[in-house]
């Protein structure tokens, strides 16, 4: 169990040449009730259950269980989950300082259109490199969070 901190941003310039791979992501929501959300993800040929809990710190941070499942398992939990898939391809970046991957999502279907970076931090305080790509921050709006995505999209607003 851990606690997941993070910052997101919208991205505003050009990032694909810096990536140092890519993979495509498919997940979809057991339950993404307020506070408490249980995803199931696909990610190249891997499945993945994560349970998130409440947003702390103004959406900087919260508790993330994260558990690797055989993809034929989670394939099969897909059926489970609420209306709305989220699709996209995930570009990752090395941070200039060296240290840090922004992980950059692509969003395809509903979402097209919507690019968003996040990095991960070992704390709130902790210093990163912001490339000239990024755009605005959107830490804790929960537009941007994958769940309400998948009730909301992207091409909706």
């Amino acid at each position: 169990m851990s606690l997941e901190i993070e910052r997101k941003f919208l991205v505003a310039g050009e990032y694909k040449s810096l990536a140092v791979g890519h993979e495509r992501i498919t997940q979809g929501y057991i339950s993404s009730a307020s506070g408490r959300t249980v995803r199931v993800r696909i990610r190249g040929d891997k499945g993945y259950l994560t349970i998130k809990g409440p947003s702390a710190e103004g959406g900087l941070a919260r508790f993330e269980w994260e558990k690797e499942i055989p993809v034929q398992e989670a394939e099969a939990l897909m059926a489970l989950c609420e209306p709305g898939v989220i699709d996209k391809t995930r570009w990752l970046v090395p941070s200039g300082d060296g240290i840090h991957t922004w992980e950059v999502d692509e969003f395809h279907g509903d979402n097209e259109g919507l690019v968003v970076a996040e990095i991960e931090l070992r704390s709130e305080s902790d210093e990163f490199e912001k490339p000239s790509w990024l755009g605005e921050e959107v830490t804790g709006d929960r537009r941007y969070y994958n769940s309400m995505l998948t009730k909301r999209p992207f091409r909706t607003w």
